[in-house]
Parts: C-alpha cells; sequence; structure tokens
C-alpha cells in the first residue's frame, strides 16, 4: 500500500454541498470509495484557510492514487492535491541508495 496526504479546497458548489450534507457524510463517502478502490482511510481533517480538508489515505499503488485525484477533481466539488508520504523505513532505505549525481557547472 501506498501512503498519501489529500488536501482539498472545495469549489462553490462543493462547500454548498457540504453544508447541506454535513461532514460526517463526507468521511463515509470517502472511506467508502477508497474500500472499493482497494485502499482505507486513515484519517480525515476539516481546516479553514488555504486548504478546507486533509485527508490520510492507503491505496494499492500510484495509479490508483492518480485515478482518486482524476476522478474527484473532474466531479468539480473539490480540488486536490495528492502528496506522497514516505515512511521512515522507506527514507533508510533511499539513504543507502548510490546516486551519481554533479550540480550544474560542474
Amino acid at each position: 500500500m501506498a501512503t498519501y496526504m489529500i488536501k482539498v479546497s472545495y469549489s462553490v458548489e462543493g462547500a454548498q454541498g457540504l453544508i447541506e450534507e454535513g461532514g460526517s457524510s463526507r468521511k463515509t463517502m470517502v472511506a467508502k470509495m477508497l474500500e472499493e478502490m482497494g485502499g482505507n482511510l486513515e484519517s480525515f481533517y476539516f481546516s479553514f484557510g488555504e486548504d478546507d480538508a486533509y485527508v490520510i489515505v492507503d491505496v494499492p499503488d500510484s495509479v490508483t492514487a492518480v485515478a482518486l485525484s482524476l476522478a474527484v477533481n473532474a466531479a468539480g466539488g473539490a480540488g486536490l492535491a495528492t502528496i506522497p508520504l514516505i515512511t521512515p523505513e522507506e527514507m533508510d532505505e533511499a539513504c543507502k541508495k548510490s546516486i551519481s549525481y554533479s550540480p550544474p557547472g560542474e
């Protein structure tokens, strides 16, 4: 499974729908959608400011994450920014990889 943080920004129509249906119904719908995709909802928090919600999800792979993002963005009620999250163990593996790189100008 791959873990992602999804930043949600509601459109005017999405915010109106949220007011009508409430926050718990959104969380329930997202959890059901993820289950159908073979994933699960880790956490769902609403916020105020630049983003309207932060959602942590586990999905089978990056293709599933892209499909989720496309479906939600295409529906028009909200815009998503999907950020992959890296575990400390994955970071350990990355730190052990040998990469040959030279910055520009060297």
